[in-house]
């Protein structure tokens, strides 16, 4: 949460416009509740993947291009992102493990570590001039990674197939973005 609400939202929020950032945000918001319905469909390991590349891959491009225009607020993103990303990775591992050869794990984890790679040197390469850009993918992210914390992580506001209080959160999460823009 505080990913999102310290480094990939606020920069976003004094440097777009605000029909801007309703789109971008609501896109994050509804691309990562799509991906979550076909995960669920899909289930087993597939799924498990999908779900830890859906906020890996932005976050990654967002922190190239962070790197590349700002290297004290990049390193700062690399914190957080690292520290969210630890529990997610270690419980990706574990559920993973059940279903795969320990060998399969790993290999898997570091083919998909390459993404990341591959997304921050794309960011950094070819987004670092164009800040719009840059912030539009940290806006996503932040849709995205909110509406996951509440679909996943907050157990009291998700009942099975349904996702309608995580998509809530999210658009009280914008209003209040919204007043702090107007304010």
């Amino acid at each position: 949460m505080s990913a999102i609400a310290f480094a990939l939202i606020p920069k976003a929020l004094h440097e777009l416009p605000s029909g801007l950032i309703i789109v971008v945000f609501l896109a994050g918001t509804f691309s990562f509740m799509g991906l979550d319905m076909l995960s669920t469909r899909i289930g087993g390991s597939i799924a498990q993947v999908v779900s830890m590349m859906m906020d890996f891959i932005p976050e990654a491009l967002a922190l190239g291009a962070s790197f590349a225009y700002d290297h004290k607020f990049g390193l700062l993103l690399a914190i957080f992102i690292g520290l969210q990303n630890l529990p997610e990775g270690f419980n990706s591992y574990v559920e993973l493990r059940e279903k795969m050869r320990r060998r399969s794990v790993l290999a898997l984890l570091l083919a998909l570590s390459t993404v990341g790679i591959v997304a921050s040197l794309t960011g950094e390469m070819l987004l670092k001039d164009n800040l719009k850009v840059i912030h539009s993918i940290m806006l996503l992210a932040g849709g995205g990674i909110l509406y996951l914390i509440f679909q996943d992580i907050a157990p009291m506001s998700k009942r099975k197939n349904d996702w309608v209080p995580a998509t809530g959160a999210c658009v009280g999460f914008l209003i209040g973005m919204l007043g702090d823009k107007i304010l």
